[in-house]
């Protein structure tokens, strides 16, 4: 048992110096990724790089430098691009390519690898390091898409309000984008900005709508941009769209709150169903870890194992059963 507690210790040492890794890098290339967050600076930063080498600026030579490396490595590297990866970095707005994110994949597997035979001289911990810090970015990148597109559900009413407040003071539907840009804050500035963008580099303003649609997979936004692009179709007074528009909105998120309040109770049960067995079995570990090792014999490790299923079956029943589609 002392062996086994050692092994948990050392894997979490090593799970602390990966996450600390990724801090680490994260923070020296913050200049560099974090140039211009917007569409526009970043375009901009890529298509006028200063032609004169001996500029005073060392600083400023260093950041063209490292711009210069960046795309010749995405050049070379495009292969590993794909649309879907694309996607999913502009939902969450990450300023890396498709090409860069999957660099620092590899090298993430390379370094969990080499740091868990490093420290334990085992083959079988640097592949488990390995397969932990490759799925890592995955997950981070699913949660931050997750938590964007939450916020930006909860600014919608808001956008709706500005946007109806400036076509009624007579501003264009493409001009009341440009409002929503500058008045109200991330992430809805930061798309609407986009939008915009694509408008001024060529998209018409539907296929621009239908881009934000893509990326933020929003219900309410999706009756927005379809009752938009009906209305330039068969024309109407937008103000009295949008003004309808809003309310059903506003009457969905009060009967998605009132949904949440009654299934509270559920949601709340399959979180305690699901992490009360694991709760059993680490305070049985501790105070009888003899008793609890025996589970781990090879003749019976079917049994711990198909315990685990079962609680993820229950749990994603549960959470299934408490699911209510608003």
């Amino acid at each position: 048992m002392p062996s086994f507690t050692v092994f948990l210790a050392v894997i979490g040492s090593i799970l602390i110096i990966i996450l600390m890794a990724y801090g680490l890098v994260i923070y020296g290339l913050r200049d560099v990724f974090f140039a211009g967050q917007d569409i526009g600076s970043r375009l901009a930063t890529y298509v006028s790089l200063p032609e004169d080498a001996n500029q005073p600026r060392t600083g400023q030579n260093r950041k063209v430098g490292l711009l210069r490396f960046r795309l010749r490595m995405n050049n070379m590297l495009s292969g590993l691009a794909s649309d879907k990866l694309n996607l999913q970095l502009i939902s969450a707005n990450w300023p890396v390519t498709e090409t860069e994110y999957v660099l620092i994949r590899i090298l993430s597997v390379i370094v969990a690898f080499g740091l868990g035979m490093l420290i334990t001289r085992q083959v079988v911990s640097g592949v488990g390091l390995a397969v932990i810090a490759f799925f890592i970015p995955d997950l981070i990148l699913k949660r931050s898409i997750s938590q964007r597109r939450m916020a930006f559900g909860n600014q919608l009413v808001d956008v709706l309000l500005l946007m109806t407040g400036a076509v009624r003071a007579g501003y264009s539907l493409p001009q009341a984008i440009e409002v929503v840009s500058k008045e109200l804050k991330a992430p809805v500035s930061d798309e609407f900005r986009r939008v915009r963008h694509e408008i001024g580099l060529g998209l018409s303003l539907s296929q621009a709508l239908s881009n934000l649609v893509a990326r933020m997979e929003n219900d309410d936004l999706y009756l927005v941009v379809t009752a938009i692009n009906i209305n330039s179709q068969v024309g109407g007074n937008i103000v009295t769209m949008l003004e309808a528009v809003t309310d059903t909105i506003r009457e969905r998120i009060r009967l998605f709150a009132e949904v949440r309040v009654l299934t509270a109770q559920q949601r709340f049960g399959s979180y305690v169903l699901t992490f009360i067995p694991f709760a059993m079995v680490a305070a049985l570990f501790v105070v009888n870890p003899d008793y609890m090792k025996r589970l781990f014999d090879p003749q019976i490790l079917c049994i711990p194992i198909g315990a685990v299923v079962m609680v993820i079956i229950g749990n994603f029943a549960v959470r299934r059963l408490a699911k209510i589609e608003v």
